[in-house]
């Protein structure tokens, strides 16, 4: 058993450490296939916090995570190990969590040992022990994670040692790893980060790093910048703006219900002062969707079919299954009460679709042949069409094999799209990119885009990377944003491409927030 991850030796915690190294997760991350992304993905719109509780199905969530974490995928292995903590959806077994979390400790995962903290921390699946529950927190943050490297960055970001509070006076270190956590894009490192700058009296950057922990989905950066508008305070330049705290607030209402939500387009809706806010509808969900991440709605392709002309022609959206029996009517029978054959040679006994077939296969022709067909239209009584012609002597007859009848195709969303955390917008009419050193040419939400032999590829292509920007104003550079420990990409290495989803502006010159109209 002391082989076992969960054994393993581990550093003592040294809250007065000289130095701390910044390391991204995304870098340290065993690649994720397509199929398995799809898999955890629709778990995840199972599991969907906009879901009513009830309504939630862990126990197909965790079939489907179980299949994506065999393919290699540690996100969905990570939620399996939360079902079997809790007992969502199987009888709880917390011997199995913590047997999982191991997988992924195999694997290097920085979040699989920031896990197993948590577990010494509570108890869960092992015997409860802070003194190595700071030993793995401590790994994991020097690993990459950056909830490991907020937690641990808060509790070194004091001014004097209370180790009964679980604080130690090491701010430089505790700053660094706020700051790397922050660079990942974790909302908890943004608001812990925006509090040590308000003490430092930072106020400038404070706003911008709170507002920015909005963005990552931080409900306490939201309903702090709700107050802080309410009231004079040198965070906001002593600027009361009731307006403002209302947008936040309701985002980090939207927070609370969904955690899962992400605001990359806030500035749609809700730009720093001094820029003017846009005219609102006053209806949450508007205010909500349009700061939310937007997903390019591809066209619809073509159903099998649909393209064809007369009676192979088969509707826009219907495609034929292949799991026919035959129809519940009388026509399903002969006078003697036998059910028909779904196979007939002279007359349509069903309406629908019938595909002719040589019976006999005898070699690659009547193969060949087969394969070519597709299905015809008759309704009930027609005469269906003798093929004898097509084929030649001794190939072997042909006969009408019953198809059915269409059916409408389930109506596919993207994954975030399902689980309310994404909304679609049309596929813009002029695609457009430009340089990061350029000014924004066109107002609308832009995405950032690396070359693939970039070495922070993997640390800047998450999921959020787009943001609204209006004409003229410079594109956003992490460089600008983050302290040493952060992103080092320089604007000429970004391209940015216009996905389009500008507000309206009247006649008067006031700016409305408006949405992308689009069927999903």
């Amino acid at each position: 058993m002391n082989d076992l991850p969960r054994n393993m030796n581990l550093k003592a915690f040294k809250p007065h450490r000289a130095d701390f190294a910044c390391l991204h997760e995304a870098s340290k991350l065993p690649p994720i296939t397509n199929e398995s992304e799809m898999l955890f993905q629709r778990g995840m719109a199972m599991t969907s916090n906009e879901l009513w509780p009830n309504q939630r199905d862990y126990k197909k969530a965790a079939q489907l995570w179980e299949q994506a974490a065999a393919m290699g995928h540690w996100k969905a292995a990570m939620n399996l190990a939360g079902l079997h903590e809790r007992g969502l959806g199987m009888q709880r077994d917390t011997e199995r969590a913590v047997l999982i979390v191991e997988g992924l400790m195999k694997q290097g995962v920085p979040g699989a040992f920031d896990k197993m903290g948590t577990y010494h921390q509570s108890g869960i699946g092992v015997k409860q022990d802070i003194d190595r529950a700071y030993g793995f927190w401590q790994l994991a943050a020097d690993m990459g994670s950056p909830s490991a490297q907020t937690y641990i960055g808060n509790k070194l970001d004091a001014a004097y040692d209370d180790a009964q509070m679980g604080i130690w006076g090491n701010r430089k270190v505790g700053l660094k790893m706020l700051e790397c956590g922050f660079a990942q894009g974790y909302g908890e490192a943004a608001y812990r980060l925006g509090q040590t700058l308000m003490i430092d009296k930072d106020y400038a950057r404070a706003l911008l790093i709170y507002h920015e922990g909005v963005k990552f989905g931080s409900v306490d950066a939201a309903n702090g910048l709700s107050s802080y508008f309410t009231r004079v305070t040198p965070l906001t330049g002593n600027l009361i703006d009731r307006t403002r705290a209302e947008r936040y607030g309701l985002l980090g209402d939207a927070l609370e219900l969904n955690p899962d939500l992400r605001f990359p387009n806030l500035d749609k809706v809700l730009p720093l002062p001094p820029a003017s806010l846009p005219f609102w509808d006053g209806k949450r969900e508007t205010l909500i969707d349009a700061a939310k991440a937007v997903i390019v709605k591809q066209p619809t392709p073509a159903t099998p079919g649909a393209n064809r002309t007369g009676r192979t022609h088969i509707p826009q959206g219907y495609v034929l299954t292949g799991n026919i029996a035959p129809p519940p009517d009388e026509n399903a029978y002969d006078n003697h009460g036998r059910p028909w054959s779904l196979k007939a040679r002279q007359h349509a006994h069903f309406t629908g679709y019938w595909l002719p077939q040589i019976d006999v296969i005898r070699g690659d022709w009547q193969a060949n042949w087969n394969a070519a067909q597709v299905p015809w239209n008759f309704n009930l009584g027609e005469p269906l069409p003798n093929l004898a012609e097509q084929v030649p002597p001794g190939y072997g007859a042909v006969s009408w094999h019953y198809k059915g009848l269409p059916v409408q195709q389930a109506a596919s969303s993207h994954p975030y799209v399902a689980q309310g955390i994404a909304r679609y917008v049309p596929v813009p009419e002029a695609p457009r990119s430009c340089s990061g050193t350029v000014l924004c040419p066109q107002t609308g939400i832009w995405s950032a885009r690396l070359k693939r032999e970039h070495p922070h590829y993997a640390v800047f292509h998450e999921q959020w990377q787009q943001t609204y920007i209006e004409q003229g104003h410079p594109f956003p550079v992490p460089t600008t944003l983050h302290e040493a420990g952060g992103l080092t990409v320089a604007e000429r290495d970004i391209r940015w491409h216009w996905i389009g989803d500008a507000n309206r502006q009247d006649a008067s010159g006031h700016v409305h927030v408006t949405l992308a109209i689009i069927d999903s």
